[in-house]
Parts: structure tokens; C-alpha cells; sequence
């Protein structure tokens, strides 16, 4: 009987802690904890830069790099450190679906493969302009004290309630394509099999770290850290179903607030730690602000904002549900490198946006500037008091909302 106990015991542990979702405040405090473990080996958490590549490679591949001014030979995506943050991220959520028996070939609608493509082509473009996407454009700025993240924030306010009342737009005037396929469940065998596939996969990537820790290489020692920081995000964001876009577009949609409070927490933590570490020169802060404000952050956050309403999910958010097996997120992820790559050679080529950022000095561009709130405020004590009255405004104002509903759109 106690045997009996004792494993019963282990499945209900199993089934909460890797079954049930998480918090989505557990997801965004662990979320901090891997970003700051990034800031003190000198690096910093981005998402655009490694999906760029993915779409120069393409325009290489098919002879358009040429035309919008490529180099022809490009970091692999193993070594471009964004890149690999990127695959690694994505092959976290496909182990947490994997291990919680949640993988499955999601096929929506037809009309939604249209709004995937398009979204994600705007959010291309949006963090072109924007000098990143809802990581490194909104999120990595603010905890490298930088009002470009809070340029984008607005933009992204305005871009998600604009996207909002687009999309509903088109669900009551569009009927073609609106029918849904029939799913594709696996069999009873195969889902038995998932969460040992996962523990293979888990140990794999666990191989593959230490096998890059231990090399003569010093690019990939310096890259082994990676590998780990981006599957564990894959792995938080899909259990604690955290998002961005779900932190931007709720609140106008639904009124429902959790995932918002969660990302204002997020922040709220992140900002004083990452102070002690910028304090402290443990790394440049400057490596994670985009030379985009405020003009390019907030015509990016804009059409970000609207872009991730029609594809269904930020940057990050299409990066782990590709992992569950979202078909519309990986027709939205293409379309984002692609649009990504293309906008920023035709920014380049007008002008607007430098060619490489210059991280021995400030970079100024058409489109704004690095700035950094300690460095142009004279300390840290108002930088701070400033994010965390905006911090306060935001919480004040969803709970308004949450209870009166004024602002949804719905």
C-alpha cells in the first residue's frame, strides 16, 4: 500500500510541475533569472538579430541578396549567438510539450495562414524600425535603462488596440476560409512515447553543452552558455504559457490582466538588479540598446504592435508555440525573419539605419539614438523612479480597466 502511495505521489508531482501550467508570475520571475544569468557573462537576451539572419540567408538563397546589399557569407545560425538562442528556445517548448504529452500539428483556418504572413511581415518591419522585436526592442532596453524601451512600450499599446479592432474587422465582414481542418491526434502509443523522447532530447542538448564548455574552441566555449539559457526560456515560456503579445492585446480584448501584471513584475525586478550589474561594469549597457529613439521605437512598436495581433504571437511567443507544433507560427515565424531582412537592407540602403552598430561609441541614426536614462539623467535614483511611476500607471490602469472594461474592444 505505501509503495502504491509513494508512486501515485510521484505522478501527481509530475502532473503539477510538468503538466499543469505554471503561474505565468513563476514564468516571468525564472524568465529574469535567466536574463540576468545572460547579463553576468556579458551578453544580453535578443530575438530579432538571429531571426534576421534566417531571412538573409533565404534572400541569399533565392539571388536577392545581391540586390538588397547582403554579404554573402553569413554567420550559420549555429554561431550567431541570437541564432542559436533562437533553435534553442524553440526546442524548449518542444521538450516541455514533449515531456507534458502537449505536442500536437496545430492547422488553423485557411484565412489564417494569410494573417500569419502578413503579421509577421509587419512585425518584421516593426522591429526593424524598433532595432529589435517585443525582446530586444521593448523588454532588454528597459532593463539596460534605456526610454527606447518605453517608446516602443507606447507603440506597442497603440499598434496592439489598432491590430485588435483590425482583426475584429475582419472576422465579421470576411466568411472565406474561416473553417478550421480536422485536428491530427496522435495515437496512444505515440503519446506514451513523448515524455521519453523528451528526456533523449534533454540529454542530448546537455551533451552538446558540455561538449562546447570543454573545447579548444573559444568561440563555442563562449557559446555554450547559450545553448542552456535559450532552451530553459523555451522551456519556462511554454509552461507558464507567457507572452508578450497576450501582455499587450488582453487587456483591450478581454480585460483579463494576469499575463500583463506578470510582464510589469518582470520588470520591476529585473531593472534594480540589472542597476547593480551595470554598477558594478559586469556589462556595458549599451550592448542592448537599439540607436532607435524614440522615432524609430515608437513607428516599430507600432506596427509590431499590429503585426503580432495577426500573426498570433510576439517574437518570442511564435518561437516556443513553433515548438508546440503551431503551423500558423511557423508560416508567422517565416514571414518574420523574411520581412526582417528585407526592411532592414531597404532602411540601410535609405539611410535611415546604420549598416553595423558601434559598440565602442553612442550610435545615432535618422531613426534616434542609444540612450541610456543614468548617463543622461546623471545617476540611477531618477531612471528608476521614472520606470517604476510608469510601471505603477500601467498596473493603475489595468485594474481600471479590469473592472469597468472601458477600454476593450470586444
Amino acid at each position: 500500500m505505501g509503495d502504491r502511495a509513494w508512486v501515485r505521489g510521484l505522478r501527481e508531482d509530475f502532473q503539477q510541475v510538468l503538466v499543469e501550467p505554471w503561474s505565468p508570475y513563476i514564468g516571468a520571475i525564472l524568465m529574469v533569472l535567466v536574463v540576468l544569468g545572460l547579463m553576468m557573462a556579458g551578453l544580453f537576451w535578443g530575438i530579432f538579430g538571429g531571426m534576421k539572419l534566417f531571412g538573409d540567408w533565404f534572400n541569399n538563397l533565392i539571388g536577392l541578396g545581391p540586390l538588397l546589399g547582403i554579404k554573402p557569407e553569413l554567420d550559420t545560425p549555429l554561431m550567431h549567438r541570437m541564432a542559436l538562442m533562437n533553435m534553442t528556445l524553440v526546442l524548449g517548448a518542444f521538450t516541455a510539450a514533449m515531456i507534458s504529452r502537449q505536442f500536437a500539428i496545430h492547422r488553423p483556418p485557411p484565412l489564417e495562414y494569410v494573417w500569419a504572413a502578413l503579421g509577421g511581415t509587419a512585425m518584421g518591419l516593426g522591429a526593424a524600425l524598433a532595432g529589435g522585436c517585443t525582446t530586444g526592442g521593448f523588454f532588454t532596453p528597459l532593463v539596460h535603462a534605456s526610454p527606447a524601451g518605453w517608446a516602443m512600450w507606447f507603440g506597442l499599446l497603440l499598434g496592439a488596440a489598432i491590430g485588435l479592432k483590425a482583426l475584429l474587422w475582419t472576422l465579421e465582414n470576411i466568411e472565406w476560409g474561416m473553417s478550421a481542418p480536422r485536428p491530427m491526434p496522435f495515437s496512444a502509443s505515440v503519446l506514451r512515447f513523448m515524455p521519453w523522447a523528451a528526456l533523449l532530447l534533454l540529454a542530448l542538448l546537455l551533451a552538446w553543452t558540455v561538449n562546447w564548455y570543454d573545447s579548444s574552441d573559444e568561440k563555442l566555449r563562449g557559446r555554450a552558455i547559450l545553448i542552456p539559457a535559450g532552451f530553459a526560456l523555451g522551456f519556462i515560456m511554454h509552461r507558464s504559457r507567457l507572452c508578450f503579445a497576450r501582455a499587450f492585446r488582453e487587456p483591450f480584448m478581454t480585460a483579463e490582466t494576469e499575463m500583463t501584471k506578470a510582464i510589469i513584475v518582470a520588470l520591476a525586478v529585473a531593472m534594480p538588479l540589472a542597476a547593480l550589474l551595470f554598477a558594478a561594469k559586469v556589462i556595458d549597457p549599451y550592448l542592448g540598446i537599439p540607436p532607435t529613439f524614440w522615432v524609430g521605437s515608437l513607428s516599430g512598436g507600432l506596427i509590431f504592435g499590429i503585426g503580432m495581433v495577426f500573426a498570433g504571437g510576439c517574437a518570442s511567443g511564435s518561437l516556443w508555440r513553433m515548438g508546440e507544433g503551431h503551423l500558423k507560427l511557423w508560416v508567422a515565424g517565416f514571414f518574420f525573419a523574411w520581412g526582417g531582412s528585407v526592411s532592414s537592407a531597404l532602411l540601410k540602403h535609405s539611410g535611415l539605419m546604420v549598416t553595423d552598430v558601434n559598440i565602442d561609441g553612442l550610435e545615432f541614426t535618422a531613426l534616434g539614438a542609444q540612450t541610456y536614462l543614468p548617463d543622461m539623467l546623471g545617476g540611477w535614483g531618477w531612471p528608476l523612479a521614472i520606470s517604476f511611476a510608469i510601471l505603477m500607471v500601467w498596473y493603475l490602469w489595468l485594474r481600471y480597466n479590469e473592472s469597468t472594461e472601458r477600454f476593450t474592444l470586444l
